[in-house]
């Protein structure tokens, strides 16, 4: 097929989680294992949603142990390789050695866009033990383009070989994403990428300005299964992108079977930009609140979209899910005292 344009890399086990209430089994990780794989995806990733150590009674505890899921998906490869993500403070540098142990080949460091100072030891880990090794800028609305690549720099100068655009809450518009990519192409000489959230149907549109803008690495997931209203749909992505004349390496035909026959058979429900998941991009809230955001309203008997919009101008980021049952109880003693 010629060299790639760029790599796919799906997050369906791994962002997906986050839709399954991190309840994937062994058989369903097996299964989209091999599909990816026989569609020719290079690397995908599996971890609970919020990364390796992520099962816990603040995250969500996982059904199966993620290391577990990680070897399965890992025996069921021919060619692709196995990603993992790790946020500083969730998982520590020995998770990322038990992950390595079972086969993982890749590891994406994630931090909050104005803090990936917290990530140098484990980019350098990440080195060390010979993985691709890549940094993830999260919640990038939430920081001006010179930030942006003020903390690209810092990931770059930790050894990244790749610094991602990350938009967590499905916040930014195409010309945003381009901005952030373009400079941060302009800036770096590492490799760019780009990983969107659907919350405003941007998803796709937000994927094309980031190739159009230099970046070499871009996520998707398959049916959008994915935190909030999910990621750029990655069957969707091939088509549309080979009709734009880039070369995806990745079989139409194979990966719309895994999405179709595998991953719809086991989706909670359908992947739809709704309510809450939109208000969560209007107001840039952190895609994988939704859940704790629909349980905490119905607990306390509030809108959930009065809790998100709250959590925006609070400018909540992850890891203070805690906030989320803070603003549904104050909401409810208003409530009740105005009745």
């Amino acid at each position: 097929m010629g060299k790639r344009s760029f790599e796919i890399l799906d997050v369906t086990l791994r962002d997906g989680s986050h839709a399954m209430k991190h309840a994937f089994t062994e058989e369903q990780v097996r299964e989209t294992a091999r599909g990816l794989d026989q569609a020719g995806v290079t690397y995908f990733e599996v971890t609970h949603g919020d990364g390796l150590g992520g099962s816990s009674l603040q995250y969500g505890l996982s059904a199966v142990d993620e290391l577990k899921l990680i070897e399965a998906a890992v025996e069921e490869c021919k060619s692709s390789q196995v990603s993992v993500l790790l946020l500083p403070g969730i998982g520590v540098k020995e998770d990322l050695q038990e992950a390595v142990k079972v086969g993982a080949k890749m590891v994406r460091v994630a931090t909050h866009v104005t803090e990936a100072d917290v990530a140098a030891q484990h980019i350098a880990l990440g080195r060390e033990l010979g993985l691709k090794t890549i940094g993830f800028l999260m919640m990038a609305h939430m920081a001006p383009v010179e930030k942006i690549v003020e903390q690209g720099k810092l990931f770059e100068s930790y050894g990244a070989e790749v610094v991602y655009v990350t938009d967590s809450a499905g916040y930014l518009l195409p010309h945003e994403v381009k901005e952030r990519i373009a400079a941060l192409k302009n800036e770096l000489t590492c490799e760019v990428g780009f990983h969107g959230h659907n919350n405003l149907s941007m998803a796709m549109a937000n994927t094309i300005a980031a190739v159009q803008a230099g970046a070499t690495y871009i996520d998707g997931s398959l049916r959008c299964l994915g935190a909030g209203s999910g990621n750029t749909q990655t069957e969707v992505m091939v088509a549309v992108l080979e009709r734009l004349g880039y070369n995806t390496g990745i079989d139409l035909y194979k990966i719309m079977d895994v999405a179709n026959d595998v991953v719809a058979k086991y989706m909670h429900r359908p992947q739809e930009v709704t309510g809450s998941s939109l208000i969560m991009g209007y107001s840039g809230v952190y895609s994988s609140f939704l859940l704790h955001t629909q349980a905490a309203a119905q607990k306390f008997g509030v809108d959930e979209r009065d809790i998100l919009v709250e959590l925006g101008k609070m400018k909540a980021v992850g890891g203070q899910e805690d906030l989320i049952y803070d603003v549904a109880q104050r909401f409810a003693l208003k409530k009740s005292s105005l009745v």
